[in-house]
This record gives structure tokens, sequence and C-alpha cells, in this order.
């Protein structure tokens, strides 16, 4: 037996056809609720995936210590840039 089609607000990123894409971008709720409702979801998501499992490891902190490496370096790459075109002083 075939299960029922998901409603197109009812579905995740993953699963959306690009196609679709726009009309589903206009179903989320970005009021401030929402966009807070989302980061939480989505931290809920990530914790019990990683960290929150009876046989962890460091995986979970490893990525979560690599973002914020890539992170700050996305945020100091004016500055480094700047330092870098600079011949001796």
């Amino acid at each position: 037996m075939a299960e029922k089609p998901v409603p197109l607000p009812e579905r995740r990123l993953m699963d959306v056809k690009l196609g679709q894409l726009p009309s589903w971008v206009a179903t989320r709720d970005f009021t401030p609720n929402g966009i807070l409702a989302a980061f939480r979801r989505g931290h809920d998501r990530y914790f019990n995936k990683y960290i929150n499992v009876k046989k962890g490891g460091i995986g979970g902190v490893a990525m979560l210590l690599a973002g914020y490496v890539v992170i700050s370096y996305i945020w100091e790459y004016d500055h480094i840039k700047h330092d870098r075109w600079r011949k001796y002083h």
C-alpha cells in the first residue's frame, strides 16, 4: 500500500524538488518566533544525532569545533587578506 503524500508545507528541505522550492520557501514562518523555533529544532536534531547517543565519540564535538574554526576564518578573512597584501610594513 502506498503512503499518503506529505503536504508541501510539512516536507523537509531534502524532500522538496527544485521546482517546488520557491513555493516551499513561501510557506515558511519568518516571524521571530518561527525563526527561533527553527533554530531550536535544528539544535535538537543535531544534539540527538551526534551528542546524545549511547555509543558516542568525538565526532559531534569535532564537527562543532570545525564549524567554529571555519566561521572564525570567514569573519577574519578581510583582515587576513589585508595583511597578505602588505609587503614589508
